[in-house]
């Protein structure tokens, strides 16, 4: 029989449920590390006699893409983060079930998972066809006004004890205080790399957060441009055309991410990404850029998007903040930036789907380049070699 939680006094005087709640608020919050709260909370009252099996605790982060992360710990298993993307707030997943309950009620909830009925959610459905015996949602309050869901669950056939419920409820307040202040530094920064990117996120929140606050780095720079795109906005409902550059941009930023890369600006229906040469080199940042094209025109043929062209060149940037005293952006500037954009224009002209400079065909194989002949670069001496990137072509290009 495993016991109710005992309510023993340390030598100072100190109930382990106080130390429970100090740690909370106090080393807890301090961590910064939401799974090392959920880990140390579960395996702390493992230790006084809870017979848990299951901690799941979801947060809510202001996100157009996601709607919840969180942290789900096992006796078995380390703990580990999970998110929730927006697409399942609306579905049966969701709608009904226990998690909703709390967040939109505010009050705890309670079901013996050996007692069921149709009428319950397939989530503690779910549950109990593992093994788990019986469920506990508690509401964990953001100072904003925001409800988190905290699910407990165990496996033991006699389920929680009344004592083990009182403990546990009486914890939502520390327990807020421990991810509070983690849940909104989460927030904020997957606000800002969706905003900004990941690279420029990860600056930002390491304090580049004022005008002129610039570093100089190396990065291949890719530039991407729908074709005929003014004709088509001139034909096209709004709707439509913002449907469409709305598929176009989005394999366009999967492909940039999945290849390691930050997408920095969103130009009209041009997309500016680049990929930062680090100590793997110049040719590994050029390759990278490379795969993430290929992974672009791969998309525009199955998903039937517009054609585009992209242009890639590699060199110095400027990275950071610029702007004026009321109004920043984070972004990069310099020569290299202005010599991507010109051969954007040189691709368009040439009917090729893809060029680079020079030097950006020097950092790749040859093999995947050829030349298209020398042109004039506006903002360069002299007339410089362009070559046209040999990736699968779009046939409508």
């Amino acid at each position: 029989m495993v016991p109710f939680c005992r309510s023993a006094v340390s030598d100072d005087g100190t109930s382990e449920r106080e130390e429970l709640a100090a740690w909370l608020i106090g080393p807890a919050r301090l961590s910064g590390n939401a799974v090392a709260v959920t880990s140390g909370l579960a395996e702390r009252l493992t230790r006084m006699g809870v017979p848990l099996h299951r901690l799941r605790i979801a947060m809510r982060v202001d996100n157009p893409l996601l709607t919840a992360w969180g942290i789900v710990w096992g006796p078995e298993t380390a703990a580990e983060i999970f998110t929730i993307s927006q697409a399942l707030r609306e579905s049966s997943t969701y709608v009904g079930s226990p998690s909703q309950h709390v967040m939109e009620t505010g009050t705890w909830f309670r079901r013996r998972l050996d007692q069921l009925g149709p009428e319950d959610h397939t989530v503690l459905h779910e549950l109990a066809g593992v093994g788990f015996a019986d469920y506990l949602a508690i509401p964990v309050t953001f100072a904003n006004g925001i409800i988190q869901p905290a699910v407990f669950a165990t496996r033991h056939g006699s389920g929680f004890a009344d004592s083990h419920i009182a403990l546990i409820n009486g914890l939502c307040v520390p327990l807020s205080a421990a991810l509070e202040a983690i849940a909104m530094r989460r927030s904020t920064a997957s606000l800002l790399a969706t905003f900004l990117g990941e690279g420029p996120a990860a600056h930002v929140q390491a304090g580049a957060i004022h005008r002129g606050d610039i570093v100089e780095t190396e990065a291949a720079i890719l530039l991407t441009d729908m074709r005929g795109f003014t004709p088509l906005s001139l034909v096209s409902p709004p709707s439509q055309l913002l449907a469409t550059l709305g598929r176009y941009f989005e394999a366009v930023a999967d492909a940039v991410r999945a290849e390691g890369g930050d997408v920095l600006k969103f130009l009209g229906d041009g997309v500016l990404s680049i990929f930062q040469v680090t100590e793997d080199g110049r040719t590994a940042a050029c390759t990278a850029a490379v795969r993430a094209v290929s992974r672009v025109v791969a998309s525009a043929r199955t998903e039937d998007l517009p054609p585009f062209v992209a242009a890639l060149h590699v060199g110095p940037v400027m990275y950071g903040n610029i702007g004026s005293p009321t109004r920043l952006d984070f972004t990069v500037v310099g020569t290299a930036v202005n010599i991507v954009s010109r051969l954007e224009g040189i691709a368009k002209a040439s009917g090729e789907t893809v060029v680079c400079s020079e030097t950006f065909a020097s950092a790749v194989p040859a093999t995947l380049t050829r030349t298209i002949g020398r042109s004039a670069i506006k903002g360069l001496d002299g007339e410089h070699e362009v070559f046209a990137m040999a990736v699968e072509r779009d046939s409508r290009a």
